[in-house]
């Protein structure tokens, strides 16, 4: 396809410019609003950086505050380094003459949109749509780029288990890369011809301006549950990063929020997008019914038409409801949006199953909320004869939130027959500490045990089940690691299962 190039006019077979042209600094200045300016932006740039330590010769250096330091200490190490350009919010006392210094009200904003301008504005070249809320936003935006691809389409995904150009599959390290990194990707998936790409979009992707000078097409809002209070500090705050996604959303884009969910209108109340609705309780523009639910799969009823997927519970319920919404929304055939749900499959670490050769089943989930772990043993305990017992093998990660170490340990204790409270990702803290943190949530006489060794916890559990009975083993989900004291170490509860399993035998 031939395009116009963004910075020098030429007509290029391809739409990453940046392949094939070296942006100048005063191409990429125009969508920013400057306070002062001090230099010659008549000058090529050839990268950007918010890292000194990565800063190279004819780099163009973003001073950015981050929670954890000021970029503003480390400019001059940048112009050592070679950065021959700076974007800050204070300049510093002294100024190199050959190095042009742009002041900015936030150095951060319009480091997003000097990403977009650098990378050729992908996102204006490709249908981007994100998926926000606490849980269900890797299962969406996974199913919906399984199922454009089922339709033929390239589609381009960032989520928290991997990034997908197309085919080719990246190693995820955040559920949303900052600015320079999702422009970088964005740019690929347009020169591999991708027109769609779903993104996860986070509270704190969205707080941090990270998806800053992006164009969306649609928004999706999943749901909004306890989670990362000791960043938002209070659940309003947690509820206005969330909204401040849909407000930003430009006219012409939809934004489909579940209408169950009571912040669900909250969400979309000042968006200047086309507001769709989808739920399973309320009156909604997409209306599901679960009809029937097996340990294979579970009947839906999706806007009068019945159709039946291999999923579970009615958190997935609603997943496959805003999927299919959203499939419509961007002008999919609604037979064939059927036909597909029909055959995908849950995505890696989400209510994944295993059976022992003696009948043993058993659960692996990411729940790592008090609403998702609620949410997973209630459609184990719908399905579950009365003669089935359960086991809930849960932890808590460290340096998250406290808050939700008791809750996450109540609910485990009240609605299983017995849990095991163990170690998740500790990171630096005391594994001892935290479980202590979640008994406080339990009767001390209830039924449960406490195990720190995560390897063992997950032995007991499957030692003290019997044929028929369900293990459920949550928190971490699709991750292969366990990081404690900082340090990431293998571990992947799939494969922990498999072997306890392989010695029952």
């Amino acid at each position: 396809m031939v395009s116009k190039c963004y910075f020098c006019g030429s007509l290029k077979y391809t739409f990453v410019y940046y392949k094939y042209c070296i942006p100048m600094l005063k191409d990429l200045l125009k969508d920013v609003e400057v306070i002062s300016l001090e230099g010659n932006t008549s000058k090529n740039i050839v990268s950007l950086e918010f890292d000194s330590r990565k800063v190279n010769a004819g780099t163009l250096f973003f001073a950015t505050r981050g929670t954890q330091t000021d970029g503003h200490k480390y400019i001059d190490a940048a112009i050592d380094k070679g950065a021959v350009a700076v974007v800050c919010e204070e300049l510093p006392e002294k100024l190199h003459d050959e190095v042009t210094y742009i002041r900015v009200a936030d150095s951060t904003v319009t480091l997003g949109h000097i990403a977009s301008a650098f990378y050729g504005y992908p996102s204006r070249n490709l249908k981007l749509v994100g998926v926000t809320g606490t849980n269900g936003k890797t299962t969406t935006a996974t199913l919906l780029y399984d199922m454009f691809r089922k339709m033929g389409y390239k589609v381009g995904l960032i989520s928290t288990v991997v990034y997908h150009i197309d085919s080719k599959s990246i190693t995820s390290t955040h559920t949303t890369p900052d600015s320079i990194r999702i422009n970088e990707m964005l740019a690929e998936m347009v020169d591999a011809g991708c027109e769609y790409c779903f993104m996860e979009v986070s509270s704190h992707s969205i707080v941090q301006h990270r998806i800053e000078g992006l164009r969306f097409v649609g928004g999706i809002f999943t749901n909004i549950t306890h989670d990362h209070l000791d960043y938002h500090k209070t659940f309003a705050e947690y509820i206005k990063a969330k909204k401040m996604f849909f407000d930003n959303l430009p006219a012409e884009a939809f934004a489909l929020t579940n209408i169950d969910d009571r912040n669900g209108a909250v969400m979309v109340q000042n968006t200047k997008a086309k507001v769709n609705t989808y739920a399973l309780k309320s009156a909604a523009d997409y209306k599901c019914r679960i009809v029937e639910m097996l340990f294979d799969g579970m009947l839906l009823n999706l806007n009068g038409v019945e159709v039946w997927v291999k999923f579970l519970g009615r958190f997935n319920a609603y997943n496959l409801t805003a999927v299919y919404g959203a499939a419509l929304l961007l002008g999919a055939d609604k037979n064939e949006v059927l036909q597909i749900l029909s055959e995908l499959h849950s995505v890696s670490g989400r209510f994944e199953y295993i059976r022992s050769a003696d009948d043993v089943t058993a659960i692996v989930d990411y729940a790592h909320t008090p609403d998702a772990l609620e949410n997973v043993i209630k459609t184990i305990n719908e399905i579950r004869t009365p003669e089935q017992k359960l086991y809930v093998v849960v932890g808590c990660g460290g340096n998250r939130d406290t808050t939700k170490r008791p809750e996450m340990a109540r609910i485990a204790v009240d609605n299983s027959d017995m849990a095991v409270l163990t170690s998740d990702n500790p990171r630096l803290e005391d594994p001892d500490a935290i479980i202590d943190q979640m008994k406080a949530g339990v009767d001390p006489h209830s039924r449960y045990i406490a195990i720190t060794d995560r390897r063992e916890a997950i032995r007991t559990a499957v030692m003290l089940a019997h044929s028929g009975d369900i293990i459920l083993v949550a928190g971490k989900g699709h991750e292969n690691y366990q990081d404690i004291g900082g340090v990431k170490h293998h571990f992947d509860d799939k494969e922990e299962i498999a072997k306890c399993f392989a010695g029952r035998q």
